[in-house]
């Protein structure tokens, strides 16, 4: 994917660049004809304006690139196959409970549901991920505990699990067990190498008993516990008013040893995103594709938006500009001259 980005991209960028190199040779065309009445006497712009053309060649050239990348790349796609023995493992412990899809998460006034909104944050997570030997798992939990993926290297059916599927309707009616779900995904965690596991619990916190976790297993090296849901103001479901229990959500990232968010407006923070032991630094701190898609676009627009006014002020020599300021205020006076 990443690789059939980058050759459509470069392609648009040569055809950017032979066009406007075409362009540019009939604008100097048109230009030569009133070089003196633009320049002076001599016919020539500012020694730095000749390379005004370069630049815009270079800059709808660059700008090229950097869109079309941008439009054609897809950042939960891995590029190339994936290693049979993976050495990373993502796992997410979700809360599927009916309160999950209340629509008071997210910034702004359009709130969204709770559980869309823990996927958009989760895939901060996501993007970060090398599919040649990471694996993602996840299990689902309300009246108990049901593992929805395990061990799949195709990030899109995690993405798609999170995108606001009913999936409580999988489960008898009743109280949400978050226990059950820790317990499951430890053990599923249990054969897996030493520290080689993120684990990752979104749920609201809208709990009827408390959680007691057992023994982390030694697979888990980092845990990140994600709360969604408006923390202040409760939205009925089922009968009682339910938000986020952020109390209850950061004394479990306390039993678990790991960090609690307040996801429902915010995203993880980079550098807690930086920590984690399966990001890999090759990944996480790599010029990827979509870096240098954003630097080339910024970079060719910049370049196309600023030539044009530089010309404006300073594409004449000095020297005419000052004869013509000059010239401009001798007849300024003059006039006053005359009126007085």
């Amino acid at each position: 994917m990443v690789t059939h980005a980058l050759g459509i991209s470069l392609l648009a960028a040569l055809a950017a660049l032979v066009l406007a190199a075409v362009a540019e040779h009939f604008h100097a065309k048109r230009v030569a004809r009133i070089a003196r009445l633009a320049f002076g006497p001599a016919g020539k712009p500012a020694p730095w304006a000749r390379a005004a053309p370069v630049a815009r060649i270079a800059g709808l050239a660059l700008a090229a690139f950097g869109a079309t990348a941008l439009v054609l790349y897809d950042p939960i796609e891995g590029d190339g196959e994936p290693n049979p023995r993976a050495s990373r493992q993502l796992l997410v412990v979700l809360d599927v409970s009916p309160s999950m899809n209340l629509s008071d998460a997210g910034p702004g006034n359009d709130k969204i549901m709770r559980g869309v909104w823990a996927g958009q944050v989760l895939q901060g997570i996501l993007d970060r991920l090398d599919m040649k030997d990471t694996r993602v798992s996840m299990v689902a939990f309300y009246t108990t505990a049901i593992p929805m993926l395990q061990d799949s290297t195709d990030k899109n059916v995690l993405a798609n699990l999170m995108d606001g599927l009913p999936l409580y309707t999988a489960f008898k009616p009743g109280e949400t067990d978050m226990q059950a779900g820790i317990v499951a995904a430890f053990d599923m965690a249990k054969g897996w190498a030493r520290k080689s596991t993120t684990l990752v619990v979104i749920s609201d916190g809208d709990l009827s008993k408390p959680v007691n976790p057992p023994a982390r297993p030694a697979s888990i090296a980092d845990t990140i516990v994600i709360g969604v849901g408006d923390p202040n103001r409760a939205t009925t479901v089922s009968g009682h008013a339910s938000r986020q229990d952020a109390w209850t959500l950061k004394s479990l990232a306390g039993k678990l040893d790991g960090y609690y968010h307040d996801g429902n407006s915010k995203h993880l923070p980079r550098e807690i995103l930086e920590k984690l032991t399966m990001i890999a630094p090759r990944v996480s701190d790599a010029l990827g594709l979509r870096e240098a898609a954003l630097i080339a676009l910024g970079v060719g627009c910049a370049l196309l938006g600023l030539i044009g006014p530089m010309l404006a002020m300073f594409g004449a020599p000095r020297a005419y500009l000052r004869a013509v300021a000059d010239q401009d205020a001798q007849a300024s006076s003059t006039e006053e001259g005359r009126l007085a």
